[in-house]
């Protein structure tokens, strides 16, 4: 039986596995605050670390044949610049990606709203040990706005539900139909806000960290209020043209990405089976947490700038990577986690930056922490894991492999050791290319009704909440 055609109990069953690795990292205390902790690594220029643009094409190529239908990348090392690009933009006409294609990043936004806090705070506007309800205390009033600081919003301590399963409500059903029912849904951050904060608090302020949306919509509104402006205005107008970017933009009720740009499918973890097209989507739902178009030449550029101290003052830069560990279900450090930034280790180091998912897009952009050695890639099929027989864990993915022996060659070079495979003798089927998809789907017609999934699937997913490590 293919991993697709699995029953919706099996499936239900991984909502209560505790080993199901897309449980958000949830409830996992953080490590005490530490201020940034560069390890030595082994960035440099010597020549077993400078850019072999055949092995990286080879590591794309890889990453495609494993299943993704289109993946597109920039690479850099200082002034050096490695553009690739590898399969399908659109599986019914075979038109081909580019390395250039604008993408849906999702939660990389995440980093572009926290620099424009501190932005702020550098100018005197924003305290980050200031409650939150002091800034905008019709969101979030009473006592949850006296103890939940700026700051907890930024890195994720505050204890505030995500507000995804209340946005697209078949989720906590255990079924799909509402990613289709809210397409062209134009939604305000206020009401998303609101499914957030109506649900009970995940823990005390402040005592551990739970990956939530919620948060960053909060922190688009702080900007709203000590502005006086639109918070996407702000971001674009302080950060995002600062940055010098010239195809990133948020695209506010637009459902289309403007520009060349590849389709975007949707699995669902098979749930969705062929894989649905969903590069027309209205992005209110995500906002300052995560509605921003962009590349991955633009992404390289803008945390270049970050981390080399061009768009925020030392100071902030420093808040910013002031981390909290965020450890998986073994209990083993996955990620330290920053202000809308995150730290993660690498076989030449520490290196910088975040990921993102929306339906059917999906990047990671991470750099060196002087910002020199820089990786960005973008693909277009989400979700295509499969859980496995027991319904408590996924099975290895060829693709996740891939995707990790490209980012440590992108990144620390041919000194990068190549990650064994363990999906090598058993791979998983890859996912069936979309018949002429529509905006409808597959037929043209409403969507079939769709298999059940685990109640705890995110939609909107945390760093690094999938299998890809």
């Amino acid at each position: 039986m293919r991993p697709a055609d699995r029953s919706a109990p099996r499936l239900r069953r991984a909502a209560s596995a505790t080993a199901v690795a897309i449980a958000l990292l949830a409830g996992l205390a953080p490590a005490a605050s530490a201020a940034v902790r560069e390890a030595p690594g082994a960035y440099g220029t010597d020549a077993g670390r400078r850019l072999d643009r055949t092995r990286l094409q080879a590591g794309l190529n890889a990453i495609q044949e494993a299943g993704v239908y289109g993946v597109y990348s920039g690479v850099r090392d200082g002034r050096e610049r490695f553009d690739g690009a590898s399969g399908l933009a659109d599986t019914a006409t075979g038109r081909k990606v580019r390395p250039d294609l604008r993408h849906r990043v999702g939660s990389v936004t995440k980093t572009f709203t926290a620099v424009a806090v501190l932005q702020q705070s550098a100018k005197g506007r924003v305290d980050l040990d200031r409650p939150a309800g002091d800034y905008v205390p019709e969101l979030l009033p009473g006592e949850r706005g006296r103890k939940v600081t700026v700051r907890m919003l930024l890195n994720h301590t505050s204890g505030i539900h995500d507000y995804i399963g209340d946005a697209f409500p078949s989720l906590l059903k255990g079924t799909t139909e509402s990613l289709d029912e809210h397409r062209y849904r134009t939604i305000g951050p206020a009401e998303l806000i609101g499914y957030g904060v109506a649900r009970p608090q995940l823990f005390e302020p402040g005592t551990s960290w739970s990956y939530s949306n919620t948060n960053y919509l909060l922190l688009g509104e702080v900007l709203r209020k000590v502005t006086g402006q639109d918070p996407e205005r702000v971001i674009t107008q302080d950060v995002i043209r600062r940055a010098g970017l010239r195809d990133t933009y948020f695209p506010g009720p637009d459902p289309r990405i403007r520009g060349a740009h590849a389709r975007m499918y949707e699995s669902f973890y098979g749930i969705i089976d062929p894989p649905r097209d969903y590069s027309d989507y209205n992005m209110t739902w995500a906002g300052t947490a995560g509605a921003l178009v962009s590349t991955p030449q633009d992404l390289n550029t803008f945390y270049r700038a970050l981390l080399g101290g061009d768009i925020l003052p030392r100071r902030q830069l420093d808040q910013m990577r002031t981390t909290v560990d965020v450890k998986d279900e073994t209990g083993a450090v996955a990620m330290r986690y920053g202000l809308g930034i995150y730290s993660m280790d690498t076989p030449c180091g520490p290196a910088w930056g975040h990921d993102g998912g929306v339906f059917g897009a999906g990047t990671w952009a991470l750099s060196s922490p002087d910002g020199s050695r820089q990786f960005a890639i973008g693909y277009n099929l989400m979700k295509y894991q499969r859980l496995n027989e027991a319904g408590t864990a996924f099975d290895p993915h060829p693709a996740d492999a891939a995707m990790r022996d490209y980012r440590d060659r992108s990144l620390c070079g041919t000194t990068a050791p190549q990650t064994p495979d363990p999906a090598a003798k058993n791979r998983p089927s890859a996912p069936s290319a979309p018949q002429a998809p529509s905006a409808q789907g597959p037929s043209g017609k409403a969507p079939a009704a769709p298999r059940a999934l685990p109640p705890v699937m995110p939609a909107l997913p945390g760093p690094l909440s999938g299998p890809i490590r």
